[in-house]
């Protein structure tokens, strides 16, 4: 255990806010983060439950990347949105939560070519036929990526479908709006970036056609339960996943101006750094609520959780700050900022392609330090 500088508790982080038709009593918001915890069929458990309700006392939830098909599915363990069980299995989680006063948005994310017919019974959908250039975990281990195939026109439209399917399906779970995943080189972003969106028809080739697959899904989305409740979340410039976007200052402000036209409830960027042009770019040419995810440092995050990072990026015009490695090891992460009081170390061996409780819901709370 690590302990923080003792810092002033006043501080915009913990001011009141709204965000759409949800008041949140803060501007700390939980990231979205994969632990590969839900059932082998992609329901969320008594586990999940429990460690987002231990959690609920973050301005707001954005739970981990959910399947809205079961061809998006990346790896194994992880939760779905589009079965009865599902739905079912998540509504234990938003009842949990909601009962811990919490509130909580979903993660739409379909994996694209981040997939494997091993994990999902399916051949991998993208929009060109590119493989993923790293092995993949699958039920078995390790295994080398397959060939995604080419989605066909009736596969857009499918998918982008199923997106504002699996929309509706989250709100009747319970949860207040979803984010739409256009980033770390899943589907929606493998449509943006050049490297792996090879199309010459109007879903490829130059930024404009690039861009539609994910404005045709917000729209879609947004469509289905309202702009209030949809986010959207972006990468810039990220290299994650084997993608090499080619002209992320193209994309972007391209991007940016269509979603303002059909106005999502929050545009949400990882990577966010004050220090670089992207950041002020996409905070200039959005005007709605910006959420910055920043990137934090092993020591930041055992240090002061990355609370100096976001009150920079607070500063340089972001309205809430998403962290997610402090939430992790701290469920009473926001109670310990406020205080500045002691961390918990991470323990990063259970972050991901483990099970059960250990390095998720045994992380103690301050009060049995």
């Amino acid at each position: 255990m690590t302990h923080t500088e003792q810092v002033p508790a006043a501080s915009r982080l913990f001011e009141p806010v709204r965000l759409g038709n949800l008041e949140l009593p803060g501007r700390l918001v939980m990231a979205p983060l994969t632990r590969n915890r839900a059932d082998a069929d992609g329901v969320p458990g008594a586990l999940m439950a429990e460690h987002y309700a231990q959690r609920a006392s973050a301005a707001l939830i954005i739970a981990e990347g959910t399947t809205p098909n079961a061809v998006g599915q990346t790896y194994p363990y992880i939760p779905g949105i589009h079965s009865p069980a599902q739905i079912a299995g998540w509504q234990r989680v938003t009842d949990a939560v909601r009962a811990a006063g919490g509130r909580m948005f979903l993660q739409l994310q379909h994996g694209g070519r981040v997939g494997h017919p091993d994990t999902s019974g399916h051949a991998p959908l993208a929009p060109s036929a590119v493989r993923f250039p790293e092995p993949l975990h699958t039920p078995s281990g390790l295994q080398d990526a397959v060939p995604p195939r080419e989605m066909t026109g009736e596969d857009i439209r499918t998918t982008i479908a199923d997106f504002a399917t699996a929309a509706r399906n989250a709100v009747a779970a319970g949860f207040a709006g979803v984010e739409v995943h256009s980033a770390n080189g899943h589907l929606l972003h493998q449509f943006l970036a050049r490297n792996t969106n090879r199309r010459t028809d109007e879903w490829g080739g130059p930024v404009q056609h690039r861009i539609r697959f994910t404005v045709e899904v917000v729209r879609a989305v947004i469509g289905a339960i309202g702009a209030d409740r949809v986010g959207v979340r972006v990468s810039p410039g990220a290299g994650v996943n084997g993608i090499e976007e080619g002209d992320t200052e193209e994309i972007y402000p391209a991007l940016t101006r269509a979603l303002a036209e059909l106005g999502p409830v929050y545009l949400h960027q990882v990577y966010a750094d004050p220090d670089r042009p992207a950041f002020g770019a996409l905070r200039a040419a959005w005007p709605g609520t910006l959420i910055a995810n920043p990137t934090l440092s092993r020591e930041e995050v055992s240090g002061d959780g990355g609370r100096r990072r976001a009150e920079r990026l607070l500063g340089a015009g972001a309205d809430l700050i998403a962290l997610g490695r402090g939430f992790l090891a701290n469920p009473d992460f926001v109670e310990r900022l406020r205080a500045g009081a002691p961390l918990n170390e991470l323990r990063p061996e259970f972050l991901m392609h483990v099970r059960g409780a250990e390095g998720y819901t045994d992380y103690p709370a301050l009060a049995r330090v």
